[in-house]
């Protein structure tokens, strides 16, 4: 009987968590580049009150034994790394991934941190930066005297200097892709950090070893897909229910079982 209690508990626990990502999704429906996160069940350890395959005559073996599950918990959380929608924005700085591949970004400690946010700007000294001021790897910088930036698909960046007939290169934009990309570490602004699950990055200039093009004046959306959330969340909200029903039931078996009468 306490077991349901219990098993009941790490149900609702679960669901709660569940729930915990799913309004997180729904919260970055609009964070440019964001992408949805998904969570992991496991069920719990198992009481084996006997083996399968034991034996049960000198002769038979039990055919699956009989074991009594602890109830879910949920291991872990990953991402999904779909494309989201792009969006043309007309914006000269604004940039957008179209297939694998994150911009490189420098941190003010020296980490080299990675995001699909295309919004870039310029700082006080040229240099292209994200919203934080952390500049583009390996840094670009457009000349005051620039009257136009273009950027092409394979990340090359040219200006029109004032006085000038032809364009000019300033750089190139590098792009980083993962072979486990679920397996970086989130620290919030858009940003991610390498770990030993995501492996090392491939360094490439877009368009090749299957790293992504990027567009001009166009941002990525976040792949939440907001009717897709709201169904999860029902049947969140639904499964936690369900758990609390197990414990209304246990509940009321052990209210039976004191008020018994000799």
């Amino acid at each position: 009987m306490f077991r349901a209690l219990w098993t009941s508990a790490s149900g609702m626990t679960a669901q709660q968590t569940n729930l915990d990502v799913i309004s997180h999704n729904m919260a970055n429906v609009n964070t440019i580049g964001f992408k949805k996160m998904r969570p992991t069940f496991q069920d719990l350890i198992y009481q084996t009150v006997r083996e399968p395959g034991a034996p049960t005559s000198p002769t038979t073996r039990s055919p699956s034994g009989f074991q009594i599950g602890l109830g879910t918990y949920i291991a872990d959380t990953y991402g999904i790394f779909t494309q989201g929608n792009i969006n043309q924005t007309g914006n000269t700085l604004d940039l957008a991934i179209q297939g694998d591949g994150f911009f490189k970004v420098v941190l003010p400690d020296g980490t080299i941190a990675y995001t699909r946010n295309g919004q870039f700007r310029l700082d006080r000294d040229g240099r292209i930066v994200n919203s934080d001021g952390y500049p583009l790897d390996p840094e670009i910088s457009i000349p005051p005297d620039a009257l136009s930036i273009g950027i092409a698909a394979d990340g090359t960046v040219t200006v029109l200097r004032q006085g000038a007939t032809s364009v000019e290169e300033v750089g190139r934009i590098e792009l980083a892709k993962f072979v486990n990309p679920a397996g970086l570490r989130r620290v919030g602004n858009n940003l991610y950090i390498q770990t030993d699950a995501s492996g090392e990055p491939l360094i490439d200039n877009p368009g090749n070893q299957g790293i992504g093009t990027l567009l001009q004046g166009y941002l990525e959306s976040s792949n939440v897909n907001i009717v897709e959330e709201m169904v999860n969340l029902i049947i969140a909200q639904r499964a936690y229910e369900f758990n609390t029903k197990g414990i209304t039931a246990a509940d009321e078996m052990l209210s039976q079982a004191a008020n018994l009468r000799r």
